[in-house]
């Protein structure tokens, strides 16, 4: 399998399909969880999303250095999910990260892996201008990390409502 990047709003489905397509694959299966529980509501989804996974599943905290889990845990046969690039963003955001550099660690860490890459994102330009500086920027940084992980992979899903409408297929 190439590298896949699954985009979608909130509740579309896309972290269902990309467990799906990756339990699809033979071998290891790592997840890599970007976000982090800052209240009760997020620890319970949180869980939520562990428990489905299943014992084939092996879990990495990755709130922030993103792309050295990437490479510290891709292997030939593994096959890496990353969920989520936008909770992702948001902690390079709140950290006062440099996400131009971390974009680029991370398109390098993914074209080097030797396994599968799957990677999952919000889409969040389809709403309104946001009202507030920080929420613009948090909008401008998620966009530009989606476009640029986009252009790098092999295919590109958008789920809606469920259901995935192929953006960029597999060559």
């Amino acid at each position: 399998m190439s590298n896949l990047l699954v985009l979608g709003g909130a509740r579309s489905g896309k972290s269902r399909y990309a467990q799906l397509r990756a339990e699809a694959l033979t071998g290891e299966l790592v997840y890599l969880a970007t976000a982090q529980a800052f209240d009760g509501e997020m620890a319970e989804r949180i869980a939520l999303h562990r428990a489905d996974r299943g014992p084939r599943w092996s879990t990495v905290e990755a709130p922030l250095e993103l792309a050295e889990a990437i490479t510290a845990h891709s292997r030939p046969g593994t096959v890496v999910l990353v969920d989520c690039l936008t909770l992702w963003a948001s902690n390079l955001i709140l950290a006062e990260r440099d996400s131009t550099a971390a974009t680029a660690d991370l398109l390098r860490a993914v074209l080097d892996a030797p396994g599968p890459a799957i990677l999952v994102a919000n889409e969040v330009g389809l709403g309104i201008v946001p009202d507030n500086a920080l929420a613009r920027r948090f909008r401008d940084v998620a966009g530009r990390i989606n476009q640029e992980v986009a252009a790098a992979v092999d295919e590109v899903v958008m789920m809606v409502a469920g259901l995935p409408l192929v953006l960029k297929p597999k060559a």
